[in-house]
């Protein structure tokens, strides 16, 4: 049997992080370095359940790191600051932004393939779209500092002539599924919806602000965290058996091509508990009103040529696993 590659897998402690090392796990792959800042309070400690050879808090990772005191092979590079309403910028600087720019010059240091996330908070209100085309980075307007920090990344990525010899930077739409309760404000309306159910019976949504938008039409790219992981797997075992070429490295949309609606989200969140939905609105908090995206879609035509060719779960599917087979449960949390 040919020796495991060794993976590192950086926000681990977090939502997409943990997920990520389960489906790892599901596919036998245990020699994982399990990074993140394990002591912050309020994460919940989703790794203590998996397969791993090591978990290091991120500082000291680095500092091994950069003392070559590993043999890696890949690295998956999910850790962030992802907080939108977070609007000291030196936060999402230091962990969006300089973090990956270590990272960056390690995996191109030692000629190994780099996978890291991206936002689609870079596009900003949309006025230049949602396609994944590097000729447009320069003009994008995010909304917030975090959508400027990962922009920021992108931008710089793109311009280095040194680079890792296999790159992706994956622009994560609205993600949502389990273990992401640490998450409290920034959690899914699917998970805060439930909540709401079980405490009062109803699912409170924000007002829309714009003449264009009724309340609860406020449109976004959900996509399940389940699919998401699927195509980091995809993406990680193509370059990991080199039928991934420098040609197809770049930034890629990561939803699921169809936007819908929040008012569709709550409802079916009832509807997977067999209940009649029940929704009031609510105006939008004053701090994040004029920071907020009505309308996200993902251009995933550029996926698709690269080789993924897998269904993703409609909204109803992914509510229905989300809310059946772990909130109800008490799971995932």
């Amino acid at each position: 049997m040919s020796k495991q590659p060794t993976i590192v897998v950086t926000g681990t402690a977090g939502f997409i992080g943990s997920v990520m090392v389960q489906l790892l796990n599901e596919k036998g792959l245990t020699d994982l370095l399990l990074v993140d800042d394990f002591g912050v309070e309020g994460k919940r400690k989703n790794w203590e359940l998996k397969n791993y050879t090591k978990v290091i808090e991120r500082q000291a990772f680095l500092d091994k790191l950069m003392n070559n005191e590993y043999e890696i092979d890949i690295i998956i590079h999910l850790g962030a600051r992802t907080d939108t309403t977070e609007f000291n910028y030196a936060i999402h600087e230091e962990l969006n932004l300089e973090y990956s720019k270590s990272l960056w010059h390690y995996a191109t240091a030692k000629q190994i393939p780099l996978i890291y996330a991206s936002s689609a908070a870079t596009y900003g209100s949309g006025e230049h779209g949602y396609e994944d085309s590097h000729a447009i980075l320069d003009q994008l307007q995010p909304l917030n500092p975090y959508g400027v920090s990962k922009n920021e990344f992108d931008k710089w990525a793109i311009a280095q002539t040194d680079h890792p010899p296999l790159w992706t930077g994956l622009k994560f739409f609205n993600v949502y599924g389990p273990n992401e309760a640490h998450k409290g404000r920034m959690a899914s309306v699917i998970f805060h919806a439930f909540n709401q159910i079980k405490l009062d019976g109803v699912v409170k949504l924000f007002k829309s602000h714009r003449a264009d938008f009724k309340d609860g039409e406020q449109l976004r790219d959900f996509i399940y965290v389940k699919d998401l992981v699927a195509v980091i797997d995809w993406m990680m075992h193509a370059m990991l058996s080199k039928e991934w070429v420098a040609s197809k490295n770049g930034l890629y949309n990561l939803g699921t091509g169809k936007a819908r609606s929040f008012y569709d989200l709550a409802a079916n969140t009832f509807i997977a508990q067999g209940l009649k939905p029940n929704i009031e609105f609510i105006d939008m908090p004053l701090d994040i009103r004029d920071k907020y995206q009505y309308f996200t879609e993902a251009n995933m035509s550029k996926l698709r040529a690269a080789g993924y060719d897998k269904p993703f779960s409609t909204l109803e599917e992914g509510v229905q696993d989300y809310v059946a087979n772990y909130l109800v449960l008490g799971k995932g949390y």
